[in-house]
């Protein structure tokens, strides 16, 4: 694998890894708690294990040296552009969130990402996301009701709902576009019922233009995401269920390159005059179950 040593850039309007990385690198750094407090032994333990699967790898297929060095100047160029958020949310948090998930009851959950950035306006039961006067796309009414898993609404449930633009960009993470670009938080009824219009998102492709894209080219990989919403939906006394929504018919539901994507999350979208409406319940486990 070689990899591209020229830096990205911005210029007309254009999202770029570099930019893109580096906006994921600082929200991580200022969202995250990062503070995991694990005791040593295990500390020892997993990144043993780890160690071990690499030397194993090695072993098993003879890696040379010039593979290695390559592999170290990747790694090196990962740091440089920015891209760790994003190559560990594309690859391996997809592993995290099926053992986070797995025990929990109700709605499922999937991947975050690296695109998630919290404080987005807020809106009582029915709300229209933020979005530009010539906003592209298909106009989308997302409604649903939130109850808890014994199918109790839960009133106040607050859908924390994020998603691409027609284009596939985010805002926040993309040149030109306003600041809560589709992007809301709304806060749900005495029925736990929430309704929002938003305009339906396209399929997309990583960015790239650097260290991940590389790794994509050099392995024969495709770079495609299918078209989704992004969801946090919590109530009090209830765990939070952080997910992703598709829509069916999408090329890469099968093939997601996050490999988030499951059966439980497809959505059924209906025709509507001069749009799609889409109806999806959430049910929250308890808190402690």
């Amino acid at each position: 694998m070689t990899t591209d040593q020229s830096a990205p850039s911005t210029a007309n309007g254009t999202a770029t890894a570099a930019a893109t990385g580096a906006n994921a690198t600082q929200r991580f750094a200022s969202d995250k708690q990062v503070e995991a407090q694990t005791p040593p032994e295990r500390v020892s333990l997993l990144a043993g294990e780890v160690l071990s699967a690499i030397h194993d790898t090695i072993a098993r297929h003879e890696v040379t040296y010039d593979e290695y060095n390559a592999l170290k100047a990747w790694l090196i160029k990962v740091g440089e552009d920015g891209e760790w958020p994003l190559f560990l949310d594309v690859w391996v948090e997809h592993a995290v969130e099926e053992v986070a998930g797995k025990a929990r009851e109700g709605s499922k959950g999937t991947i975050e990402g690296p695109f998630y950035v919290p404080g987005a306006p807020t809106f009582e039961v029915e709300g229209t996301l933020p979005m530009r006067d010539d906003e592209q796309g298909t106009p989308l009414l997302f409604q649903g009701q939130v109850t808890s898993v014994d199918g109790t609404p839960l009133a106040g449930a607050v859908v924390d709902i994020w998603h691409a633009d027609s284009d596939g960009y985010y805002s926040q993470f993309a040149p030109d576009i306003q600041e809560w670009n589709l992007r809301g938080v709304v806060t749900a009824d005495e029925e736990g019922r929430f309704h929002v219009h938003t305009m339906r998102p396209a399929p997309y492709q990583i960015p790239t233009d650097g260290s991940c894209g590389a790794l994509i080219r050099a392995a024969g990989w495709h770079p495609w995401r299918p078209a989704h919403l992004h969801l946090k939906v919590s109530a009090e006394g209830h765990q939070t269920v952080t997910t992703q929504l598709y829509f069916p018919g999408d090329a890469h539901n099968d093939d997601d390159v996050a490999s988030a994507v499951k059966p439980e999350l497809m959505m059924d979208p209906q025709d509507v005059d001069g749009g799609v409406q889409v109806t999806y319940d959430f049910a929250l486990a308890k808190s402690g179950s």
